[in-house]
């Protein structure tokens, strides 16, 4: 550890994989739609449009986009390649908001509660705002302030973000820690002066695409999941 709890003021988190797990979620939505294609292929499938989408707008390719509407756009491409055409509008509509429904990881509650008892905690997720406020009241997370990169107008790994969350707060950067389940997500903000929480999320794309959770020297804490994270912090 080389930095001392005490030096941090605000826990900014990173959402999708991180605080809530996307892949399990549309997984078992799509099974339930008996759409012809596993949940799990799908939501892969889906999640892999997820980078691209955002790279269009980081480039300018796009203007400024919410993440609903890329979801949408990736969605459209996901449904014509698994030939699935008859669902309405109103159910692809439906589906594409799977993103507001996610369902919390086991240790999520428990251990958001226990960093919000010391520490201001935050979104900083490439979610846009409608999207993550309406999973945090399905989910009931418990944040003081959901911040997104809609608020930027910038995606992560865009500097803009990072620094974004200490302007809002009035603070040094280093006195703000995003805490992720993603290395380049940790490595870039620690590059704009960030703590780095990196929590290990080995089911992150189910069972059969294990992620790396190494343990890597340059990130400031290491835990196994969010109430770990807490116990380190002192909370």
């Amino acid at each position: 550890m080389s930095v001392s709890p005490d030096e941090v003021k605000v826990l900014a988190f990173d959402v999708f994989g991180t605080v809530v797990d996307w892949h399990g979620s549309i997984a078992r939505e799509v099974d339930a739609m008996r759409l012809g294609v596993s949940g799990e292929r799908f939501a892969i499938a889906w999640r892999a449009g997820y980078l691209p989408a955002m790279e269009r707008v980081r480039s300018g390719e796009l203007g400024w986009t919410r993440i609903d509407d890329l979801h949408r756009l990736i969605l459209d491409s996901v449904l014509a390649r698994y030939g699935i055409t008859h669902l309405s509008a109103g159910e692809i509509d439906h589906l594409n908001k799977v993103w507001h429904r996610l369902d919390p990881w086991p240790d999520t509650l428990e251990g958001l509660r226990r960093l919000k008892s010391r520490y201001t905690i935050c979104t900083l997720s490439n979610g846009n705002l409608g999207l993550l406020t309406n999973m945090a009241k399905r989910a009931g997370l418990p944040w003081d302030l959901i911040l997104s990169a809609e608020v930027f107008h910038h995606y992560k790994p865009d500097p803009e973000t990072y620094l974004g969350v200490a302007g809002i707060f009035d603070l040094p950067p280093d006195q703000v820690m995003l805490v992720a389940a993603h290395k380049e997500d940790l490595h870039a903000a620690a590059a704009c002066g960030l703590r780095s929480a990196f929590i290990t999320r080995a089911l992150e794309f189910g069972a059969s695409r294990p992620v790396d959770i190494s343990r890597e020297p340059a990130f400031d804490f290491h835990a196994t999941d969010l109430p770990d994270l807490a116990s380190q912090l002192g909370c």
